[in-house]
């Protein structure tokens, strides 16, 4: 039994997904955009359209008499002129709108992937069995659905001014015109308040069904995490690595410290302090095994080793590897430096005296 796709799709997923020009774009959105942007800029001209268009055909009427009409004359040139001046506007609002539509859903891609030939495409078989598939017949009846909303809007418009239309014949060329430009703006814009309602829908349609293709399994969604982040058994094993060789340096800068404070027995924390220094520095804590090692290190090197309870928790709560002590253990941690260089400066001391005093003690020098 297949197992089901439960889990949301992962940042890498929808990546990879949109790298194969997979993303949520309706075609029908564009479209509806584009053709309400060129119907707009159609009713915005139309205004004047009339008189200049007539005023343009009187004008090149006169030049057509006073010179030979040819296809490089001034009629051809003019007109020609003037048919780009009012089809420009159009076809740039249709342009800019389909692709402000298209970036707006989905951004710019570019998905050499989607664009590779696929020969199953141009099988008539396949094609054949899409069209009369269950998904074919789905896609036919969206696309007749926003039709039969525009038909029936035709024929409401139509109904409620066929009185006007069983007179049309009695009216003026002028009056004939305003009503019939009157009659496409209506159904113009009511089809395109229902193509945009439609587009909006289906928008959503894809990008529902997109979602549901991009959900994952539970072990697409472990193969993943593999494949991201690594196998959980090989990261455990550099973790642990990476631990024993933070262990090995610390055991090594312990031998560098000036006193090891201790719990006694579940904390060592390694301090080195040296007087041109701001402050002291932890070189090397530890817990239980590890406290054990430092102040082993400790014992062999020489070092003192200092009990002290609180302080040795404080310092290895607060204070990582290599950080000095924070300013509020200043006084604890100087109370036993000062103790240690006391018992150093003893030490030196009594090793001077027994140095300059003969074996015997009467005061020879060696």
């Amino acid at each position: 039994m297949a197992e089901q796709r439960s889990e949301q799709p992962t940042p890498r997923r929808r990546q990879k997904a949109r790298e194969k020009g997979q993303i949520a774009r309706s075609r029908d959105l564009a479209s509806a955009l584009a053709m309400g942007g060129a119907f707009g800029i159609i009713v915005w001209q139309s205004q004047g359209m009339l008189q200049h268009w007539t005023g343009t055909l009187r004008h090149s009427m006169d030049i057509a008499a006073r010179e030979n009409f040819t296809a490089t004359g001034p009629v051809m040139f003019w007109n020609s002129l003037e048919v780009f001046r009012w089809v420009a506007p159009i076809t740039a609002a249709a342009f800019l709108l389909s692709v402000g539509a298209s970036v707006a859903q989905g951004g710019f891609i570019f998905a050499p992937e989607a664009l590779s030939p696929k020969f199953e495409r141009l099988s008539p078989a396949t094609k054949l069995k899409q069209m009369f598939s269950l998904a074919g017949l789905s896609g036919l009846l969206k696309s007749l659905l926003p039709f039969a909303a525009i038909g029936y809007i035709g024929v409401v418009v139509l109904a409620q001014h066929w009185d006007e239309m069983a007179r049309s014949s009695y009216m003026g060329l002028r009056t004939l015109f305003q009503f019939i430009s009157g009659l496409m703006v209506e159904v113009g814009w009511k089809s395109g308040v229902v193509l945009l309602a439609w587009a909006g829908f289906d928008y959503f349609l894809t990008w529902r069904k997109l979602e549901s293709d991009l959900r994952m399994t539970r072990q697409e969604l472990r193969d993943e995490m593999k494949d991201t982040d690594g196998n959980p058994t090989i990261k455990g094993r550099v973790r642990m690595l990476q631990r024993e060789l933070r262990r090995k340096q610390q055991l090594k800068a312990a031998a560098t410290a000036t006193v090891v404070i201790t719990n006694p027995t579940h904390f060592a924390v390694a301090l080195r302090y040296e007087m041109d220094m701001e402050a002291p520095v932890v070189v090397a804590k530890g817990r239980n095994l590890l406290a054990q090692k430092i102040k082993d290190i400790a014992r062999w090197e020489g070092i003192p080793i200092m009990e002290n309870r609180p302080l040795a928790q404080a310092l290895y709560r607060a204070v990582e590897v290599g950080q000095a002590i924070p300013s509020k253990l200043y006084a604890a941690v100087a109370e036993i430096l000062v103790m240690v260089f006391r018992a150093q400066a003893e030490a030196r001391q009594r090793e001077q005296q027994r140095r300059t005093m003969g074996p015997e003690g009467t005061g020879e020098q060696r």
